[in-house]
């Protein structure tokens, strides 16, 4: 198997793609979108995405050295290209900006790592746990409220689980020896905006001149508009805040697409 890479440097006549050889070693864990180090030049090594994977190659000679994390999805790609294309800069300049904060850098050493904690699972079959409880095999009564928060509360964090339970860590640690329990360090799944209170923005209203402009555009039987304007007079962000009640009012309507919607501010 073979992987299309973009190397991740901003040289112009890098702008394309080179193809490696997949090692047998990490065939199943590369997809579109890992990042990789390879081979680069002579001597050096660079950082670079996948951009596709493919069955042979009469050009692949080198192999991947490895693979770094699997941060970015196949829809990250997609956008990058049609970004690339779109604003004609390397396909590498756009990956970067799908990377989450703190993981631009090709230090990897100073990237933001995962947040982890541990979580508690039982390590016994419930049944069997019951059983346990319902014959003493399990007198102390810390231990007893650990466990029959867990039949019905697993994966929860040791903090949490002490504070519930009301309890210590030491009663986990006892659970976790007697292997009645097991720790499982996973990933802490981080949402910003948990504890924001984010209002929509409101629609704005037209002046009276921007209103007579809309209602020419929006009547009319072209396509392309040139709108001249004072730099600042929110000809854009009006018209197209209108435009989304258009949208409401007339089905299928693009009148303000970015496709077919110009305008400049030229100071008249």
């Amino acid at each position: 198997m073979v992987a299309e890479i973009i190397i991740n440097l901003s040289a112009k006549q890098l702008n394309k793609t080179y193809d490696y050889l997949i090692p047998d070693s990490i065939l199943n864990e590369i997809k579109i979108g890992s990042r990789v180090i390879v081979p680069f030049g002579k001597t050096k090594q660079e950082e670079g995405f996948v951009l596709n994977v493919k069955n042979n190659s009469k050009y692949a000679n080198k192999e991947i050295i490895k693979i770094e994390d699997n941060i970015l999805t196949e829809e990250n790609i997609e956008l990058a290209k049609l970004m690339s294309r779109r604003y004609f800069c390397n396909i590498s300049e756009c990956v970067k900006l799908m990377l989450p904060p703190g993981n631009i850098t090709k230090d990897f050493s100073k990237r933001v790592k995962d947040k982890t904690a541990n979580f508690v699972y039982l390590k016994k079959e419930p049944a069997e746990i019951e059983f346990l409880i319902e014959t003493n095999k399990i007198k102390t009564e810390k231990q007893i409220r650990v466990l029959k928060f867990l039949l019905q509360n697993e994966g929860i964090t040791i903090p949490d689980l002490a504070l519930i339970t009301e309890t210590s860590s030491s009663v986990i640690k006892t659970l976790e020896n007697k292997g009645y329990i097991e720790l499982v360090e996973e990933k802490i799944e981080r949402n910003p905006f948990i504890n924001k209170n984010i209002k929509r923005d409101k629609a704005l209203e037209l002046t009276l001149e921007q209103q007579n402009t809309y209602n020419k555009i929006k009547d009319s039987e072209y396509k392309e508009f040139l709108i001249y304007g004072i730099t600042g007079s929110r000809k854009n962000r009006d018209l197209f805040t209108v435009n989304r009640k258009c949208n409401k009012k007339r089905k299928n309507c693009n009148c303000f697409s970015t496709r077919n919607f110009a305008y400049t501010t030229n100071g008249r």
